[in-house]
């Protein structure tokens, strides 16, 4: 299968025409490498005679969930030290005789944990990062686990503390030392970016209070609360890692290293683990809008603008970067590219 890539050139040039973004990174491939790839727009628009480059770093927001919460996750999981069933009480002392320790890591991954739905972290329990921990995990559930799907950053916030919890490592240690660098993955890391790192990343929205684009420190107010890194958002990319990331789940032999998760993480999270109720999803990815089930595409999207699909079935991972936040939050730009972006990758 190879993607047509003038076509969706031409449809991500449309987007930039339209103002959905100042600018686009993609790439298509399969389980040997990429079949495709390409940029469109500009990087800054205030700087309108710089293209958008192909090594361009991205604030992939909800990507990070994907890149270093389910990852590291799956790597305590094959590990044996995270049981997706038990309820969390009865192995995290943080947890124990609180509300949350009646959910189980399950539920999570599947958003079904009936956490509360906005952050909402610095009214609730201000600054300090220790009193914002310790509030997350001993606050009350929006509603009973395992009652409703509801996607809510507090699953991977929560998961994100226990994986420390279980390694002993920060979030951002933890990621680089069993992930990242195992794959190849040498210009993913969480904010602020260096000086020279932040020349070359993507800028979103405006600051208020600087009157300046954020660019090479998080968008999401949560992460920078955190001082750049949680579970939630945080992390940067470029194009060519997330092709890594995505190609060792398709064929673990391309990894230079070795990961800590393996196939049995991916293939026990790309499937339905929601039951009846919807919309369905498996663990943190969930089925892509307007596909088959039997097409087998599975996406995550980060609300800066950024997506990544898979499809074991299909052999076929796809990756899209913008920072449509530079004009923007408004969704509905942008997920109409999106959906155009992988019916042609997924032909």
């Amino acid at each position: 299968m190879t993607p047509s890539t003038d076509r969706i050139h031409r449809l991500l040039a449309d987007g930039v025409r339209d103002r959905a973004y100042p600018g686009a990174v993609w790439a298509v491939g399969d389980a040997a490498g990429t079949l495709a790839s390409g940029t469109v727009g500009v990087l800054d628009p205030a700087r309108p005679g710089e293209a958008m480059r192909p090594d361009t770093l991205f604030d992939v927001a909800s990507l990070t969930k994907i890149l270093a919460v389910w990852s590291t996750v799956g790597a305590l999981w094959q590990d044996g030290l995270l049981p997706l069933d038990e309820p969390l009480g009865d192995f995290w002392p943080e947890v124990t005789d609180h509300p949350l320790g009646r959910a189980t890591a399950h539920h999570l991954l599947t958003h079904t944990a009936g956490l509360p739905l906005r952050a909402q972290l610095k009214n609730l329990y201000g600054t300090d990062p220790a009193e914002i921990r310790a509030g997350v995990l001993h606050e009350a559930l929006h509603r009973p686990s395992g009652e409703a799907v509801e996607y809510t950053d507090r699953a991977a916030l929560v998961l994100g503390y226990l994986a420390e919890h279980l390694s002993g490592q920060p979030l951002d240690h933890l990621a680089a030392a069993r992930i990242w660098q195992p794959l190849g993955m040498h210009t993913t890391r969480f904010g602020p970016l260096p000086a020279e790192q932040t020349a070359l990343a993507a800028p979103t929205e405006l600051d208020q209070d600087t009157g300046t684009h954020l660019k090479g420190t998080a968008h999401d107010f949560s992460a920078r609360l955190l001082n750049g890194v949680c579970g939630i958002a945080g992390a940067f990319s470029t194009a060519a890692d997330l092709a890594r990331f995505l190609q060792y789940l398709l064929d673990p032999a391309t990894a230079p290293g070795k990961p800590g998760f393996g196939p049995a993480w991916t293939k026990e999270s790309l499937t339905v683990r929601t039951g009846a109720l919807e919309p369905a999803r498996g663990l943190f990815w969930h089925p892509a809008p307007g596909t088959d089930p039997a097409e087998d595409v599975w996406v995550h999207y980060g609300f800066t603008g950024t997506g990544l699909w898979i499809s074991p079935q299909l052999g076929t991972w796809a990756v899209l970067l913008t920072n449509k936040l530079y004009f923007t939050r408004d969704r509905e730009p942008l997920t109409s590219v999106r959906n155009c972006f992988r019916e042609l990758a997924f032909p």
